[in-house]
């Protein structure tokens, strides 16, 4: 009983998760978009979930996250569209793999601390590394997946010449950011998760 009560909270806690990420996504709350590039806030809620729910609930966000970013690829985002008519299972798994992992990845960091070990810094580590690994995996699987078509040319010449211009201020904002916000609220609500339940 007391199994099916802990797994009915959870799937509630992760839903209200994925419906802050999705209103997030359609909404301006969720990217910034300068040029080509996208400054985007949807890491926050998939560390704080990732956090306060669990690794599971993690990648259940993150899918949700490269879900939203998927369905960018229909006329939503330039640079995404031009992708998706390269190749539209490869952008697929460039916009939802990535996020997976961005989810599941900082969950089993914080869990792998003690609860008697937690404090700010693994609060910091978990949501720092869900922003990071969103940016480190996405660039990654883009160049694996569209160098050699050349679709990636106009960003530029070489390997690092498109790093340099897709990881930017944009990256080190989004890490930011994800990182005292995550901190901020995972802090607060999972000691009230942990006590009401």
């Amino acid at each position: 009983m007391e199994k099916d009560k802990n797994s009915i909270r959870k799937m509630t806690e992760t839903a209200i998760f994925a419906a802050i990420i999705i209103l997030m996504a359609f909404t301006p709350i969720g990217y910034l978009r300068v040029g080509f590039l996208s400054i985007t806030f949807l890491p926050i809620p998939v560390a704080i979930g990732a956090i306060a729910v669990g690794p599971a609930a993690g990648a259940i966000l993150g899918a949700v996250f490269g879900m939203t970013s998927f369905l960018q690829c229909f006329g939503m985002d330039a640079f995404g569209t031009a992708l998706f008519a390269v190749n539209p299972i490869y952008m697929f798994i460039v916009c939802v793999l990535p996020r997976v992992l961005c989810g599941l990845i900082p969950g089993l960091i914080f869990r792998a601390f003690p609860k008697e070990k937690r404090n700010v810094f693994t609060y910091a580590l978990s949501s720092f590394s869900c922003a990071a690994l969103n940016t480190i995996l996405f660039v990654s699987l883009l160049i694996l997946c569209f160098y050699g078509s050349g679709s990636l040319s106009v960003l530029g010449d070489t390997v690092i010449d498109i790093i340099l211009y897709l990881v930017t201020a944009n990256a080190l904002i989004e890490a930011a950011v994800c990182m005292v916000v995550g901190v901020a609220v995972s802090k607060s609500l999972l000691p009230m998760i942990e006590k009401r339940f």
